[in-house]
């Protein structure tokens, strides 16, 4: 994942009162954190940050230029409001060149399965642990020609190189089970109205 650069300014003004204002004018509200430093309040611009988040997800790495020092910074938390979308707050985690972090990452889904199977995913995100300038976008995982009966643990997924599995190497990612037949759901559809029947009788 590559770098990105950002101007951001550092806030005065706390509560919700002060964010309103914030987003008012065009900014995000975030705060900074990390390596035993004190927090840092900022307001970075909202259109950027947006853009960044759309083309290289939740994970991206910041290098932020506040007045006239720049930090580097991996995006830890986005909240967005439920209703009309826009990002409300951001938490920045401060890290350094070579330190590696424990991130969640999304698990992609690829390749048409063999005939007659049902795929269902059980895990969207796995736990990695990267080093922050090479965090992976995504983890794919191929169910192409698989048949019926497989199930894909975590420890069964191919990790991008200088990346290491966090979440349970037992965790159930992905099963493939034999998807039910015509018959078999006509049968349950017609068991269901027998019941339905016996009931209003």
């Amino acid at each position: 994942m590559s770098e990105v650069r950002l101007a951001a300014e550092e806030r005065t003004e706390f509560g919700k009162g002060a964010a309103r204002r914030t987003r008012r004018a065009g900014k995000i509200p975030a705060v900074l954190y990390g390596h035993g430093s004190d927090p840092k309040h900022l307001a970075l611009p909202a259109l950027e940050f947006a853009r960044v988040v759309r083309e290289h997800g939740h994970n991206a790495v910041l290098t932020l230029d506040i007045d006239s020092t720049s930090e580097l910074a991996l995006t830890k938390t986005v909240t967005t409001h439920p209703i009309k979308n826009y990002i409300e707050h951001v938490d920045l985690l401060l890290v350094q060149r070579g330190e590696k972090v424990t991130v969640d990452v999304p698990v992609i889904v690829v390749g048409e399965p063999g005939p007659g199977v049902l795929v269902t995913q059980d895990l969207t995100t796995i736990q990695l642990e990267a080093e922050a300038l090479h965090i992976p976008e995504q983890v794919e995982v191929s169910v192409a020609g698989v048949a019926a009966g497989t199930q894909i643990h975590a420890s069964d997924l191919t990790l991008p190189t200088g990346a290491s599995l966090v979440t349970d190497a037992d965790a159930l990612v992905v099963a493939v089970n034999a998807a039910p037949t015509a018959a078999e759901m006509d049968g349950g559809e017609g068991e269901a109205a027998g019941t339905e029947a016996t009931e209003e009788s």
